[in-house]
């Protein structure tokens, strides 16, 4: 079923209507926060990976002067320069792995080798080696120390280069070479991890993974790629990482791998998430704080509305004295003030109106009683001037003086019925039985309808009752019979018949006249409409129609072959 917008409240339409605005703000607010959020984040992500990379630079350096000062410190001491200037192997292997063994950390590997490569002493944790070629890689850079990134044993080191010169003559001759180098494996990522904010870190070394904090699959993942950009959001292993690459260079400078420093997503997302969160939390008490709110202040405000609208019920049902408090100059005050002012115009326009239709009343009650004195004011004429003119049987003059009786009560009750109208007396209903009121109705007319040889039929039921104005009623029947009475001069039969259903009362009066003429068949019940009758004022059908609808009931007429029937229905 479709709920129609104007059977809603207005009440219910204010919180619909604020409902749907809170929403719709909410969701603007919090999609803008979402974004503003991200935005922080990857902002706060990209300092972080970079803070990291300051961090891992500053640490590799300290590591890499720290290896520089102890091979300069080494290359420079006295017994080792003699022991150098042997030129026995384990006389130079005793002497710098004395001092060495004091200086540097346990897994520090150190060379000693002649200036082509040729290891001469090694200390460290690796096996013997004979040759080091990137020594003579590095020669270009002597007498300076070179430094870099270099593969020995298949493990990638940072290494420090240090040539030891010796006086010869007039100028320094290059005697030996020292090699100082702290190997790039996964122990030296986790402490570099950890000491740079836990930022995930790849050392790649000829598109090679060489140590890496990464899981397995994300290390076979960037194995073999290209060449990262210096800042760039990247996808590995199926999670979201923001990388900052750095190139790594030999001892020639030459750039042969990279470092990958990485920041997760995943913190950033569960931060978002739980923004979210909080967020649809706070939408949702929100709503319920702002409907509750927009209800009670709302019912608040409508408050007046209502009372305005119990008023304008109380109007509907004919209580034209109530009055609404006027309460503020606002436009709820205002429109108190005019529901006052158009109460008091109703008043004012009811109490008119029931003068103009008392007025009019009496008119159409004049009219009516006009119609309706013509015919026992007929009777008593005419029985008055039997008993003057003519010599009648005692018999006669009872049944005369019964007639002049009669419709001079009628005469009565008509006045008596003008007169409650004029002082505004309204007419009690009574109880009667119907078999009664078509009997007293009959009276008046049955000397005429004996003088046209009419006669009279009455078939009603004696349990009949009705609440019914009596005389009203009376005049109604005696109208229809003296109608159906004038219509037969040659003589006819007149029927009456009553039945009784669940809920009303039918009734019948069927004359065998000629029936209704066609000229005025349309127009039966209008007032002033008549035809074949003499001194007719056609009032007579019109107003008995008025009588019987006053009763909650209706009259009309029905074709009939050789005569007319008229039928009234009468609630029971």
């Amino acid at each position: 079923m479709r709920l129609r917008l104007g059977s809603v409240s207005l009440l219910w339409r204010i919180l619909f209507s604020t409902s749907i605005a809170i929403t719709a703000l909410f969701a603007t607010l919090g999609w803008i926060l979402q974004q503003q959020f991200a935005s922080v984040a990857t902002s706060s992500l990209e300092g972080e990976v970079r803070a990291s990379f300051q961090a891992y630079d500053s640490l590799w350096n300290a590591r890499s002067d720290q290896l520089a000062t102890i091979s300069l410190v080494l290359s420079r001491l006295p017994q080792v320069r003699a022991a150098f200037g042997t030129g026995d192997k384990a006389t130079i292997r005793d002497a710098a792995g004395e001092v060495w063994d004091k200086l540097a950390a346990p897994d520090t590997l150190f060379l000693i080798t002649d200036p082509e490569g040729a290891a001469i002493a090694q200390l460290g944790p690796l096996g013997d080696f004979k040759d080091v070629p990137w020594v003579r890689a590095a020669a270009r850079q002597f007498p300076k120390q070179a430094r870099g990134m270099e593969i020995l044993g298949g493990r990638l080191y940072q290494v420090v280069v240090t040539p030891v010169y010796v006086a010869s003559g007039q100028d320094n001759a290059l005697l030996d070479v020292l090699a100082a180098g702290i190997p790039v494996d996964v122990s030296l990522a986790q402490a570099l991890k950890t000491s740079t904010g836990g930022s995930a870190l790849a050392f790649l070394w000829n598109r090679r993974v060489v140590a890496s904090t990464l899981d397995p699959r994300a290390q076979r993942e960037i194995a073999g790629d290209r060449a990262a950009s210096p800042e760039e959001r990247v996808s590995i292993a199926g999670s979201e990482y923001y990388q900052y690459s750095s190139a790594l260079d030999d001892v020639r400078g030459k750039p042969m791998g990279e470092l990958r420093i990485l920041r997760s997503f995943d913190a950033s997302r569960n931060r978002i998430s739980q923004m979210r969160t909080r967020l649809v939390i706070l939408w949702i008490a929100a709503m319920l704080t702002g409907i509750l709110l927009t209800y009670l202040l709302a019912g608040r405000l409508l408050e007046p509305v209502k009372a305005l609208d119990r008023a304008a019920a109380e109007i509907g049902k004919g209580n034209y004295d109530v009055r609404m408090p006027v309460q503020g100059g606002d436009e709820i005050g205002r429109l108190a003030a005019t529901f006052n002012s158009m109460c008091a115009s109703i008043r004012q326009g009811r109490e008119d109106l029931i003068r103009q239709e008392r007025i009019s009343t009496i008119g159409r009650l004049s009219t009516s009683i006009i119609h309706d004195l013509r015919n026992p004011l007929a009777s008593i004429y005419g029985g008055a001037e039997m008993l003057v003119d003519t010599d009648l049987s005692p018999e006669q003059v009872r049944r005369l003086a019964a007639n002049i009786y009669r419709s001079s009560r009628q005469v009565q009750n008509l006045l008596q019925e003008l007169a409650d109208v004029a002082e505004g007396r309204a007419h009690v209903r009574e109880i009667c039985r119907l078999r009664e009121v078509i009997a007293a109705a009959c009276a008046p007319v049955a000397a005429s309808a004996e003088a046209h040889r009419v006669t009279i039929e009455v078939d009603a039921p004696e349990n009949i009752e009705l609440p019914l104005d009596r005389s009203p009623m009376e005049r109604v029947f005696q109208n229809l019979i003296a109608n159906a009475v004038e219509a037969m001069p040659a003589g006819g039969s007149i029927s009456i018949r009553a039945e009784r259903g669940e809920s009303e009362v039918l009734v019948s009066v069927e004359d065998t006249g000629p029936g209704i003429p066609a000229l005025i068949a349309t127009q039966l019940f209008q007032p002033f409409v008549t035809a074949g009758k003499k001194n007719g004022l056609g009032l007579g059908l019109a107003l008995s129609r008025k009588t019987v609808l006053s009763h909650g009931g209706s009259l009309w007429a029905e074709d009939k072959n050789g005569g007319a029937r008229f039928v009234m229905r009468l609630p029971a």
